[in-house]
């Protein structure tokens, strides 16, 4: 039966377009946007899981920012516990060479004090931000280093704590006396303490350099991974996108004229009246 009011092939056609013109505005923002996700309508499960890796990427540029100051800080205070560390070995010999006969006690006095004062200069000038891992002042350092996310999304935060070596009060310089042979004799076993203590301390903020600088390497990758993650998530396959962009692209324009085509049925009833 032909109708003029009723085209049912047209509908066919028209639905047939529609359809293809959202699957074609969907490619071209594909490509447009580089993703095949970009809002919950896309995918609400996918979208809500890429936010939450996402805000945790954001967060752990927080920590990679917290790592780096905390790692300048031990690295200023290790560079001024090695130069201590060298200092005090310097003054050893001094020490020991005020033992021996007819030597100046009064100049190796001058550089031992001189050897003193800097040691202190350091202790006080081996500062980051505001920050001294060697006087008494200064106290421990708390380094943010991780945010670890449990099975429910609890969120906790993960620190390093890095211990003051606290030189200022470990390192009694005043138990060094080169004023004499007997006074320096007896200086030399306080003096293998301080070189000791300084060694100590060297020792202990290097290894917490290496684990923060572990940690920021850590954490480098662990970014890493996480956005190549949620690329997989929700990025688009280009080389895809481009080959169905162009399928739609002709399927449109056939679908076009098919609508056309059908469209021109009802003129064929006018034939019937001639």
């Amino acid at each position: 039966m032909s109708s003029i009011l009723t085209n049912n092939s047209a509908m066919v056609a028209l639905q047939t377009l529609k359809s293809i013109n959202g699957n074609l505005q969907k490619t071209q923002s594909e490509i447009s946007t580089g993703k095949s996700i970009s809002s919950a309508k896309d995918n609400s499960a996918i979208w809500a899981i890429s936010k939450v890796m996402e805000s945790d990427v954001s967060g752990f540029k927080a920590v990679s920012d917290s790592l780096s100051l905390g790692e300048s800080t031990v690295a200023v205070a290790l560079a001024g516990a090695e130069q201590i560390t060298d200092l005090l070995n310097q003054m050893k010999e001094k020490v020991i060479a005020a033992t021996g006969e007819n030597v100046d006690n009064a100049k190796l006095t001058n550089d031992v004090t001189e050897m003193k004062n800097q040691i202190t200069s350091i202790i006080s000038a081996s500062q980051f931000n505001g920050a001294n891992l060697l006087n008494t002042a200064g106290g421990n350092i708390t380094v943010l280093s991780s945010l670890d996310r449990d099975a429910a999304g609890t969120v906790t935060a993960a620190n390093i704590t890095v211990a003051s070596v606290d030189f200022e009060a470990g390192l009694d310089l005043t138990t060094i006396d080169v004023s004499s042979a007997t006074a320096a004799d007896g200086s030399i076993s306080a003096m293998e303490t301080l070189i000791q203590t300084a060694i100590d301390g060297s020792a202990a903020l290097g290894a917490s350099s290496k684990r923060i600088g572990d940690q920021v390497s850590f954490v480098g990758k662990v970014m890493d991974a996480m956005k190549s993650g949620i690329g997989a998530l929700v990025d688009a396959d280009m080389e895809e996108a481009s080959a169905r962009l162009q399928a739609l692209q002709v399927q449109q324009q056939l679908g076009t004229q098919s609508l056309s085509i059908a469209n021109q049925a009802p003129q064929a009833i006018l034939s019937l009246f001639r």
